[in-house]
C-alpha cells in the first residue's frame, strides 16, 4: 500500500493544528477579575472605545486584538527631589493609589497605551507634589501640615489625571518620607520639642490659676456663710439656744447641780461630774 498519496493530507491536518494552537490564544481567552478589554477590530472601524469587555470568556476573531486592562486599584511609589517655599532641597518618598476608570480604558488605551503609569500618572504626580510642596516650609512638610500638604497634593494632581483626557481615578497619595538636611532636622525637633515643653508649661500654670481662683471661690463662700450666721446670732436668741441647752440637760440621768441664775447673760450654772 503506497501511503504517499496520504501525504498531503497529513500536512493539511498538521497545518491545521498548529494554526488552531497558534490562533487558540488571541481566539479564546479569558478576562479574570478585575480585568476589563478593549478590542481593536483590524478590518473593521480600529479601536471600538466604547465597547468595554468584562471579566469571563470571550471569543475573538483571530484577526482582531484584545487588549485587557487592570481596572483594580494600583499603587505606585515614587522617590524625588523637591524645593520648599524657601528654596531648601528636600528628598521625598510618596506612594500613590489609582485606577483607570473601567469605562474609559478605550480612551486611555488609544491616548497612552499600555504604559499609561510611567507616561500619564508618576509624571502628573511628580508634578502636583514639586508644585504643593513649594508652597509650604520645610517645617511645615516635615511635621504641622503633613496631612494638609497630602490632600492639596491629590486635589491638585487629581484634577489633571481625572480630566475626560486622561479618565485616571486619583484615590490616595501618601507621604512616606521626608528627608531633610541634618542641621536642619535637628532644627525642626528641638523647635518642636520647646514648643511642647512651652504648651506643658502652660497647662501646669493654667491648672495652678484654676485651682487657686477654686480656693478663692470656697473661701469667699465660707467668709460669706459665716457672716450671716454671725448677724442671726442675737443675745436674745444665745439665751434662748442656752435654756433649751440647759432643759436638755436636765433631763439627763447623770447626776448634777443646776444653779438658777448664776451663768454667764444669766443662764443657768450647771455643776456636776458627769
Amino acid at each position: 500500500m503506497d501511503n504517499r498519496k496520504f501525504l498531503p493530507y497529513a500536512v493539511v491536518v498538521f497545518l491545521v493544528l498548529v494554526g488552531g494552537l497558534i490562533l487558540s490564544n488571541s481566539t479564546f481567552l479569558t478576562i479574570d477579575a478585575g480585568e476589563a478589554g478593549v478590542l481593536f477590530k483590524r478590518f473593521g472601524d480600529g479601536l471600538d472605545k466604547e465597547t468595554i469587555y468584562g471579566q469571563g470568556f470571550h471569543v475573538v476573531a483571530p484577526w482582531n486584538t484584545m487588549y485587557i486592562y487592570n481596572v483594580k486599584e494600583q499603587t505606585a511609589e515614587e522617590s524625588m527631589s523637591v524645593l520648599d517655599r524657601n528654596g531648601l532641597s528636600m528628598s521625598v518618598d510618596v506612594t500613590v493609589r489609582f485606577n483607570p476608570y473601567q469605562d474609559k480604558i478605550g480612551y486611555v488605551h488609544e491616548r497612552f497605551g499600555k504604559g499609561y503609569v510611567q507616561t500619564l500618572v508618576i509624571p502628573e504626580v511628580r508634578s502636583a507634589v514639586r508644585q504643593v510642596m513649594g508652597r509650604y516650609s520645610a517645617e511645615e512638610i516635615y511635621s504641622t501640615k503633613r496631612a494638609e500638604v497630602e490632600q492639596n497634593i491629590i486635589t491638585e494632581a487629581e484634577n489633571t489625571l481625572s480630566s475626560p483626557e486622561n479618565n485616571i481615578r486619583m484615590n490616595a497619595l501618601l507621604i512616606r518620607e521626608v528627608e531633610l538636611p541634618t542641621n536642619i532636622k535637628q532644627a525642626i525637633e528641638n523647635k518642636l520639642q520647646q514648643e511642647q515643653e512651652a504648651l506643658a508649661y502652660r497647662f501646669k500654670l493654667d491648672k495652678e490659676k484654676s485651682e487657686a481662683e477654686r480656693k478663692r471661690i470656697a473661701a469667699e463662700g465660707e467668709a460669706a456663710a459665716n457672716k450671716i450666721i454671725n448677724s442671726s446670732l442675737t443675745g436674745e436668741l444665745l439665751k434662748m439656744r442656752g435654756i433649751e441647752a440647759t432643759i436638755e440637760i436636765a433631763k439627763s440621768p447623770n447626776s448634777k447641780v443646776i444653779v438658777i441664775g448664776s451663768g454667764g447673760e444669766g443662764l443657768p450654772l450647771i455643776l456636776g461630774n458627769n
